[in-house]
């Protein structure tokens, strides 16, 4: 039976409608707007799958239409293509090969397959010297401005490194573990003091005027206020992964939502309404069959472990009208050195099975802009980065200690890439 949450979360959610003037009059008619606006726009996205995720060259990113900007914007994902030169990536995907032979005691995440011999593939590894010259490389760094500049900002035009992982999966290998769900926060998102100010619109029941991308509201919102291990405590305008081999639908690849205007108001509303019907009848998606109500404390998509609160996990049960099994689209094919980001509130999952013929294999690398806060952990990453230990916001993880083969200062050669990972422009 699943742990009930705490009394304290009804408090939570009056808190909220406290603050704004007729609360469930505006919210009930909001809830009804996206419902009907959710059920014409998922059939689209089943009809048109992968070719839905918008695709730009890495070459036109500044001769984009409007047009095409603002469609990347409502989808929150795009794939940039050639970003790195494809014999730099495959270069990059041989060295992390030879440094996880020589370092066969690295962490990492363990998968099984199918004869039963485990496999690490999500490696919890970050100053190889392939992950650092990756970030560090103008052109992801052009791509990363690029996408920091998609939010309304009046901070300064400068990207900041953030060290994440690798992963090298193999094919035929199954993986669970990352079901749809959204980082950067779990019940942070109603319960902080800054937070929910990143909602504002869709709490007052204008789900329409709803800005992912304002920035300044983010600023000073906590993302993990019960101490989550990994994770992450910068703003990160956009999640991403550079690609270091072909890997496409089927191959174990990215799914994402791909509406964040729509997943955003639903998931954020979903807990002051309740169904009338049992979550499993066939009239569950009529919004005559959805009530408002505040009496409970329960946060779909959120749940309780080790004495927090983890998530934000969307379900086909508790998130109905997501119509996740049919509107969770694998991004399209890439080549080594191509790109994929997604905003920091996309719904994405991992496909659980690889079905290609080659690893798929990629570079996390996020688009993280200046702020005050990031700016103050970048500061702290650059000294774990000189002691080669694992960075901040991964501190519990034990590799770095003893591992052969890591990059250093000296392997930062561009003063862009530098100046991002808190370093002098030079190498001294």
């Amino acid at each position: 039976m699943a742990e009930q949450f705490p009394p304290r979360f009804t408090g939570i959610k009056h808190a909220i409608a406290s603050t704004k003037p007729n609360f469930e009059q505006h919210l009930t008619k909001a809830w009804n707007e996206v419902l009907t606006e959710l059920d014409k726009v998922t059939k689209m996205i089943a009809k048109e799958g992968t070719a839905y995720i918008p695709q730009v060259s890495f070459a036109d990113l500044n001769k984009l239409s409007e047009a095409q900007i603002a469609d990347i914007k409502r989808k929150g994902t795009v794939v940039i293509k050639d970003v790195v030169d494809d014999y730099q990536a495959r270069a990059w995907k041989t060295s992390l090969e030879e440094f996880v032979k020589a370092n066969p005691h690295a962490e990492g995440l363990i998968t099984y397959a199918r004869s039963f011999y485990c496999f690490l593939f999500f490696f919890h590894v970050y100053w190889t010297k392939a992950q650092i010259q990756a970030r560090a490389h103008p052109n992801m760094l052009a791509a990363s401005i690029w996408l920091k500049n998609l939010y309304h900002i009046t901070v300064e035009q400068k990207v900041q490194g953030y060290a994440d992982r690798f992963r090298i999966r193999h094919p035929g290998i199954m993986w669970g573990r990352h079901p749809p769900h959204i980082d950067g926060g779990a019940i942070e998102r109603w319960e902080d003091e800054n937070f929910p100010a990143c909602f504002a619109d869709i709490l007052s029941g204008e789900w329409s005027k709803h800005d992912p991308y304002a920035l300044e509201p983010r600023l000073d919102a906590q993302t993990s206020l019960y101490g989550r291990p990994g994770q992450s405590t910068v703003v990160r305008a956009f999640q991403g992964w550079l690609a270091i081999s072909k890997t496409g639908p089927g191959q174990g690849t990215l799914k994402v939502f791909p509406d964040i205007l729509l997943s955003n108001a639903y998931i954020i509303m979903r807990p002051f309404f309740r169904p009338l019907v049992s979550l499993d009848s066939k009239d569950i998606l009529d919004a005559k069959n959805w009530a408002f109500d505040m009496s409970t404390p329960d946060f779909p998509g959120i749940f309780i472990r080790d004495n927090g609160f983890w998530g934000l996990r969307p379900t086909t049960e508790l998130h109905p009208h997501l119509l996740l099994d049919a509107t969770m689209t694998s991004v399209p094919a890439v080549n080594p050195g191509d790109t994929i980001f997604w905003h920091c509130d996309v719904v994405h999952s991992v496909e659980p099975e690889h079905t290609g013929s080659e690893d798929s294999a990629v570079m996390y690398i996020p688009a993280v802009p200046l702020t005050p806060t990031n700016a103050r952990y970048v500061e702290r990453q650059k000294d774990h980065f000189l002691k080669g230990v694992p960075p901040p916001d991964y501190a519990t993880a034990k590799t770095g200690v003893g591992l052969v083969g890591l990059g250093s200062n000296k392997d930062i050669e561009e003063p862009l890439g530098r100046k991002a990972m808190g370093l002098p422009t030079s190498v001294a």
